[in-house]
């Protein structure tokens, strides 16, 4: 079991949510974060002065998923979100030890598995 992180630019969120769907990865959480990698030299203007920004406004899904969907799942982010251009954002697979989904108490594998699969 993986857990796949995305960051993603806040305007490709719809396009990555369509792409995992299609995909038939399910069970995604969202959420806002700040962050800079390549674009760091954005200069915007901000009341009539020019200023240099040092954080864009980014999203980050996280996928738990089982082995069989970890290149899917990257696969989904990849074209969901990428643009060409320095910004399109990061993935992150880091190995989950356990996950255990509350309702059921099934654990691993069955726990990242949408339900009625």
């Amino acid at each position: 079991m993986k857990l796949v992180i995305g960051i993603v630019r806040p305007e490709k969120v719809n396009d990555v949510l369509e792409a995992l769907y299609r995909a038939e990865v399910r069970g995604a959480s969202i959420s806002r974060v700040q962050g800079h990698g390549g674009e760091l030299d954005r200069v915007e203007t901000y009341r009539g002065t020019t200023v240099k920004m040092g954080l864009s406004d980014k999203m980050r899904f996280e996928v738990a998923v089982s082995e069989a969907f970890v290149e899917p799942t990257i696969e989904a982010l990849c074209s969901g979100a990428r643009t060409g251009e320095v910004g399109d954002g990061k993935i992150f697979v880091v190995p989950l030890e356990r996950v255990v989904r509350i309702r059921t108490g099934e654990t691993d594998d069955s726990a990242v598995t949408p339900v009625g699969a």
